[in-house]
């Protein structure tokens, strides 16, 4: 009964923190990509990378939170223009290509020794400078308080105050993605996303609404990553192309082109995969399956029901088959 109730009170922690609530922004910038525009784009991480190193930089260069904020914004705008003019007329499988490529660029680059008084090389940042500024605009007492069986000081490193923030920025992106898919600009995407043909025969610009779309999805992308950097750090490679890889897992268990797909997507998937190493680190001998392989194991599972998913159920949990029925 102990480890059951353990269990529940770690699948809250789970659910509740800001990594995950990093990811369902990031995934809600892909969902504008390819559930409701038709993009595959196979490098969010890298728009994550460009969101986060553009905050966590400007910072420690004696910027202020907000400014550094737009400059993150701006430069994640400009990536996604720069990627965006020669590459979103391409199909399908060569702009998957060609995003995942520019992804593991940044990445790359951001590991270079030549820099790393800039990026922190293969290490990341690691400082509290970048973290400071935030804390000081927390409202909440000093202290810990304890809510649902949680327990975290209200402002810190691991703390109520970035969980307040971080979900609060969910809610914030699910709302205006909601307000742009249901405005006539969000059908024009879903236009594109059905029928390119169709929407250029009416005078409307596929390329310049794909291109609108990449930027709003590449922002959302970014503030993933500075979500992902308040706890004191970023590493390149905590961004890489499973990183991308889990952003798509995530929206297509949700289900892609819906408001809270990413959001129950990302819930389930980092909270499956809890449950399945505490089960397994639990009731199976260390003799048989150690932490490591019982991580392993969790991701073979969680790669196999995605499988199931797509095979029987591809619009995923909340989605709609007739939603997903692109055009190449």
């Amino acid at each position: 009964m102990e480890f059951w109730t353990g269990l529940l009170q770690a699948m809250l922690q789970t659910a509740l923190s800001p990594v995950t609530a990093a990811f369902v922004i990031a995934a809600t910038g892909l969902n504008i990509h390819f559930g409701f525009t038709g993009l595959m784009n196979i490098g969010q991480a890298g728009f994550m990378l460009v969101g986060g190193y553009g905050f966590v930089i400007s910072v420690m260069n004696g910027v202020g939170l907000f400014p550094a904020i737009l400059i993150s914004m701006a430069a994640s705008a400009l990536f996604a223009l720069l990627l965006g003019i020669p590459t979103v007329k391409l199909r399908g499988d060569y702009l998957a290509i060609v995003t995942i490529g520019a992804a593991e660029i940044l990445r790359m680059t951001a590991r270079l020794a030549n820099i790393s008084h800039i990026t922190g090389g293969p290490s990341g940042i690691q400082s509290t400078r970048f973290r400071e500024q935030f804390n000081a605009l927390s409202p909440l007492p000093e202290g810990r308080t304890s809510f649902l069986g949680l327990n975290y000081f209200n402002t810190g490193v691991d703390d109520w105050w970035s969980r307040i923030v971080a979900w609060a920025l969910v809610a914030l992106f699910l709302l205006i993605t909601w307000l742009l898919i249901r405005s006539p600009w969000g059908r024009v995407l879903k236009g594109i996303r059905e029928d390119e043909d169709a929407v250029r025969s009416l005078g409307k610009s596929p390329f310049s609404y794909k291109l609108q779309a990449l930027m709003i999805g590449g922002v959302m992308g970014g503030f993933g990553g500075i979500v992902m950097s308040l706890p004191a750090t970023i590493n390149p490679d905590g961004m890489s192309r499973a990183t991308t890889f889990n952003l798509w897992m995530i929206l297509l268990l949700g289900g892609a082109a819906t408001i809270l797909g990413p959001l129950l997507g990302a819930i389930l998937f980092f909270v499956v995969r809890l449950v399945i190493t505490s089960v397994a680190s639990e009731f199976v001998p260390a003799s048989v399956l150690n932490a490591q392989q019982a991580e392993i194991l969790a991701w073979i599972l969680i790669g196999f029901m995605l499988m199931l998913l797509v095979i029987f159920r591809p619009q995923g949990i909340l989605g709609n088959k007739k939603e997903l029925a692109f055009n190449d």
